[in-house]
């Protein structure tokens, strides 16, 4: 079992940068592979990037040289780090974490991107 809580959303123009937060607890986070989703009005929910256990990464086509994921296992926190930022990178921002094909979520980072 282990619990996620997202921090880091808000509000930018577009071209400037945030990091988003995922801090775990109740069980050690690098027991999980991690990622970000994310979900738009009018959007499914849909996959933005991922973290294996080991460090690899995989991004969706859409964030790719714009986003990068990471974990620091020390502090049982994710992270994503989003450079040049588009109005339609606007969504709620989800993190989740997997073990054995079951998934934990968070509640979810309000990001706005204003043109």
């Amino acid at each position: 079992q282990v619990q996620l809580v997202e921090s880091g959303g808000g509000l930018v123009q577009a071209g400037g940068s945030l990091r988003l937060s995922c801090a775990a607890s109740g069980r050690i986070l690098s027991n999980y592979a991690m990622g970000w989703y994310r979900q738009a009005p009018g959007k499914q929910r849909e996959l933005v990037a991922t973290i294996t256990r080991s460090g690899s990464t995989d991004y969706a086509d859409s964030v790719k040289g714009r986003f990068t994921i990471s974990r620091d296992n020390a502090k049982n926190t994710m992270y994503l780090q989003m450079n040049s930022l588009q109005p339609e990178d606007t969504a709620v921002y989800y993190c989740d974490a997997r073990l054995f094909g079951r998934d934990y979520w968070g509640q979810g980072t309000q990001v706005t991107v204003s043109s």
